[in-house]
């Protein structure tokens, strides 16, 4: 790191994932300074759900360091993890029906509560401040991501890109340093995807999250990330930017012939 630039905020080193014979990664370095937001891309099989697994706690590498602020945790709980500030969203839709869009938001922030079971129990009026708060933080949270009108909507009555949004807003209410995305504009449509990149934009800027993103989307992925990391069968083949990404003949073969194409 040289002088003057941003420290390091997330770095996986020499990880390594083997299921039964096949290696799923072998020898992944990145290393993302704080307020990038990183691109992951790569033919399906490449390996970039099983880093980010590895990266927030899901499965443990067999070989490899995951660090985050510079400190190692690699084999730590997803939970522990989180505490430290990292958040995550998945490729398929994870709302909890029969909760409202609010109630959905506030399970982002269970863990954090400073009231214990025996507290609740009796209905405390610690505990009902608490929740106050919360849902507060929550609407707060959902009036980022402009979805506040729909907080006490069921999660059911949302279309798609609507959910993809509130699960947005459940990672952020608990104000990470780093967020991990998987495919956020799956199935979106052209503006809508206009509009996730804005919003990443904003919440790079705005809150100063660091962010590593998986998708498929070239336009969003070549429009919005500072870098891009390009994985192939579990092992990396290239790093740049998307100037640099779009030139690497290794890539056009591996990956983006078929992808701009698409």
């Amino acid at each position: 790191m040289t002088a003057g630039s941003p420290a390091i905020k997330l770095e996986s080193r020499d990880i390594a994932v083997r299921f039964g014979g096949l290696a799923a990664l072998e020898n992944i370095n990145i290393a993302v300074p704080e307020g990038e937001i990183r691109g992951i891309i790569g033919p399906n099989g490449a390996g970039k759900t099983t880093l980010l697994n590895v990266i927030c706690g899901i499965n443990a590498p067999n070989a490899g360091d995951v660090l985050l602020d510079g400190v190692s945790v690699t084999r730590k709980k997803f939970s522990e993890i989180a505490a430290r500030g990292l958040a995550r969203t998945f490729q398929t839709s994870l709302m909890f029906d029969g909760m409202t869009v609010l109630e959905n938001v506030m399970t982002g922030l269970r863990g954090r509560e400073t009231t214990g079971p025996a507290a609740a129990a009796f209905g405390l009026r610690r505990v009902r401040a608490e929740e106050r708060e919360m849902a507060a933080l929550a609407r707060q949270t959902l009036d980022f991501v402009s979805m506040r009108r729909f907080e006490q909507y069921e999660s059911s009555a949302l279309s798609f890109g609507q959910q993809r949004a509130v699960e947005l807003a459940r990672a952020l209410v608990s104000e990470p340093k780093v967020l991990l995305l998987d495919e956020p504009a799956v199935g979106l449509s052209e503006s809508r995807v206009e509009e996730l990149d804005r919003l990443l934009r904003r919440i790079r800027d705005e809150r100063g999250v660091t962010i590593v993103m998986i998708e498929h989307v070239v336009q969003l992925v070549m429009g919005v990330c500072d870098r891009i990391t390009v994985l192939n069968s579990g092992r990396k083949i290239a790093e740049g930017t998307a100037a640099e990404i779009t030139r690497d003949t290794r890539v056009i073969e591996a990956y983006l012939g078929t992808a701009i194409h698409a």
